[in-house]
């Protein structure tokens, strides 16, 4: 009984903690995958954040304190009839998903580092670029950031690109006898995010 309730416990950890950073687990696993419509998938989950990495870290407290308080003297009295608990119900193996709970809490801090740099192109000529704000729903991380970026960067004639998901907002530029705003939005668009308005800057 002792051993399926530690077993609980770890589950819910590890599901909380993964549920806390699945919205920006999935932009990096839709990159893997090829399928970028795919990365906005759970961006629901954002205002939930806070409140799942409460549950993983009172859920792993709890683990933690079963598996260090004292035992009284009946729970040692008894320690003879128990089986030797196995690596599962182990100390060590707590230790390993509370080190994969917290890799999984911070993921949103260094999502970006799964993605390529964006290059863009150089300017040929500077009268034909305009500039323009695309506001942006869903992004939650820097990795939401990169996926966008990663998209908008593909298209022929961009020149500057900025992209902020704590702004909500694109700020791009690009040579309009190559490329268009439709086809800025619609790149967007494709990551799974959505585009909200759009605002020419020059």
């Amino acid at each position: 009984m002792k051993n399926k309730k530690s077993s609980s416990l770890v589950i819910t950890s590890v599901l909380t903690a993964i549920s806390a950073s699945l919205c920006c687990i999935t932009p990096v696993l839709a990159l893997l995958a090829g399928s970028s419509g795919v990365a906005a998938t759970f961006s629901w989950l954002e205002p939930f954040r806070p409140w799942l990495i409460g549950i993983t870290v009172v859920v792993l407290s709890f683990a933690w304190y079963q598996k260090l308080r004292p035992r009284t003297e009946e729970e040692i009295a008894c320690v003879c009839d128990e089986e030797k608990p196995s690596f599962w119900q182990s100390k060590k193996f707590l230790g390993i998903v509370t080190v994969f709970a917290v890799i999984m809490l911070a993921f949103p801090f260094y999502s970006d580092t799964f993605y390529p740099e964006t290059k863009l192109s150089e300017s040929e000529n500077v009268n034909l670029e305009s500039t323009y704000e695309i506001n942006i729903t869903g992004m939650t991380c820097t990795g939401c950031e990169e996926h966008v970026k990663l998209e908008i960067g593909k298209l022929p004639g961009i020149s500057g690109l900025e992209v902020s998901y704590e702004n909500a907002n694109a700020v791009v530029t690009f040579d309009e006898s190559k490329t268009d705003i439709e086809q800025v939005k619609s790149a967007v668009n494709k990551t799974g995010y959505k585009v909200e308005s759009v605002n020419k800057s020059k």
